[in-house]
């Protein structure tokens, strides 16, 4: 799977504005990938504020994310603000190619910065099968909860969006790094960079590990397109070898 990640500046709270810098970004990419990875709350940046710019799934984001899907001819996600039935949701939407729509709602709610008390979060992991591959969908504060991304569904890929700040970018890429390797799956973490209006600056760092923690793009801290290519065959191969993961714990969540 050939798959483009953009790492990039987010306009405060201003989804046309990010709409048209992300159709800039799109159109950097001029070889065929089949799927774009945007940062978390691509539209808007990291904001506590959903009542003045939440969408809804028939909203101006999704129909866009719908054309640049079909334009390209690729599977495009990344999380944005919905409203739904009186709530918030902080939601990864997976649209693919053909305009058909999958989405998570982030699990794990960021209370330091109050997310928990404005933001519903999920309560359903969400695998997307797309392409013959098997790709696990997680937003920012996920990352530090290894249990509810535990391999027990034999995904492929986990995918990671996020505003993550530079104060803790280390913890960022380290726990990547740990989840690729407990979980025997390529990861994938795309984050944003620059300064947003709580003065928080993020360095990006986004970036794709190997089923072995071994960086296929090392840890990128400047505005761009990163294009990458993945191998299932060669990471079945080393489970196959390896057979970490039938040695599991077993146990149950409870929502």
């Amino acid at each position: 799977m050939k798959i483009a990640l953009i790492q990039t500046e987010l306009f405060w709270e201003n989804a046309s504005k990010n709409r048209e810098n992300f159709d800039l970004k799109i159109a950097e990419i001029v070889s065929e990938v089949n799927l774009i990875v945007l940062p978390e709350m691509f539209s808007t940046g990291f904001t506590m504020n959903p009542s003045a710019i939440a969408e809804t799934m028939q909203g101006e984001t999704i129909e866009w994310m719908k054309i640049k899907a079909k334009q390209k001819n690729a599977a495009i996600t990344g999380s944005l603000v919905i409203t739904e039935n009186g709530n918030y949701y902080n939601r990864m939407v997976f649209v693919f190619p053909s305009g058909e729509i999958q989405y998570y709602d982030k699990r794990h709610s960021f209370s330091l910065a109050g997310e928990d008390k404005v933001y519903s979060r999920g309560n359903e992991k969400v695998i997307v099968e797309y392409l013959d591959w098997k790709i696990c969908l997680q937003v920012c504060y996920d990352l530090r909860f290894p249990v509810f991304v535990r391999n027990v569904e034999n995904y492929d890929l986990i995918l990671y969006v996020a505003n993550w700040p530079k104060v803790r970018i280390n913890a960022w890429d380290a726990m990547l790094k740990a989840r690729a390797i407990e979980n025997l799956s390529f990861v994938i973490g795309v984050n944003r960079v620059g300064l947003d209006a709580n003065d928080y600056e993020h360095n990006g760092h986004s970036q794709a590990i190997d089923f072995l923690g071994n960086y296929i793009v090392e840890p990128q801290e400047k505005n761009g397109v990163f294009i990458l290519e993945l191998d299932k065959n060669t990471m079945y191969e080393t489970r196959s070898k390896l057979d970490f993961l039938s040695d599991k714990d077993q146990f149950e969540i409870k929502l």
